[in-house]
């Protein structure tokens, strides 16, 4: 027993520094002009597939068949997923057919995928592939709204979905205004007087939301997964700093006032306008409280 534990041991230390070595030497083509081996290729679709159907597996699916949700969610698809997606006789936009892996039509979509799983992807996202988390931009009903109109696509032909794609937009789907899904807990929960778990539940939206907002993008911040980089300052130590932009007290309410329109707390500031919500800004200012 001991030789059989000593030989896995030294076999599995083995592969360990193979697989480092392999990473090390830079031999693994990253290039969106090279397509993965098949197999790897294989082996992150089944992973993609069996993590959204663990996940998706509890949620209940609200009706789907109403015309007016079909519509507005035609609305949404047509604004937000034709980019990349595209439509029966309308193709991807120029990044969606260059992106690896490839982000196929999505008329056969509800042949493979059950609704509450069409439902979890688009409302978080498959990382590492380029699909978004739309639960930030869209609300919960037009994200379902989607999801009704994409039973809908096998059915549409091409000249169908051309004239939808034409139609004005007094459906247009305007949810990036109002991001947070129907059910997020209300504003107050991110409050100083919240309960220790609403508190908690806040701090972690927080969290999630930076990545959403891309606020790691420019600002190295503690607990949230990203790159080494120095666009903006470090975040670290926030809830330690006496001012906001070395101009504003550093209260949540100014914190939110800054998440939300930093011009409105210094002019000449290049951090942009993110379209933040206040719920959701409330929720990264109760994330930044926590980094002492």
């Amino acid at each position: 027993m001991r030789r059989l534990f000593v030989t896995l041991t030294a076999l599995l230390l083995a592969a360990t520094l193979g697989a480092f070595g392999f990473v090390w030497s830079g031999l693994y083509d990253i290039s969106a002009n090279v397509q993965h081996t098949q197999p790897v290729y294989s082996l992150l679709e089944t992973t993609m597939h069996r993590s959204v159907q663990r996940r998706a597996a509890p949620i209940a699916v609200p009706p789907l068949e109403v015309a007016a949700t079909v519509e507005r969610g035609a609305a949404c698809y047509v604004e937000k997923c034709v980019q990349c997606h595209g439509g029966p006789g309308v193709a991807q936009g120029e990044i969606g057919r260059s992106m690896q892996p490839l982000p196929g039509p999505l008329v056969d979509a509800s042949a493979r995928w059950r609704p509450q799983e069409l439902y979890w992807i688009t409302r978080n996202g498959i990382k590492m592939s380029g699909m978004p988390a739309w639960q930030y931009r869209m609300t919960d009903a037009d994200l379902w709204a989607v999801v009704a109109f994409m039973q809908r696509l096998p059915s549409l032909t091409a000249p169908e979905f051309r004239v939808l794609a034409a139609a004005p937009r007094a459906a247009q789907c305007v949810a990036a205004q109002a991001p947070q899904p129907t059910a997020a807990p209300s504003p107050a929960a991110s409050a100083a007087g919240a309960s220790p778990a609403a508190r908690s539940a806040a701090v972690e939206r927080g969290r999630t939301a930076l990545t959403q907002f891309a606020c790691s993008a420019c600002h190295a911040i503690p607990g949230v997964t990203g790159s080494d980089v120095h666009v903006g300052p470090p975040l670290a130590g926030m809830a330690r700093r006496g001012l906001i932009a070395g101009a504003v007290p550093n209260t949540t309410d100014q914190m939110v006032r800054w998440i939300v329109d930093p011009q409105s707390i210094d002019p000449q500031t290049t951090m942009p306008n993110l379209a933040v919500s206040e719920r959701d800004a409330r929720d990264i200012a109760a994330y930044l409280a926590t980094l002492q």
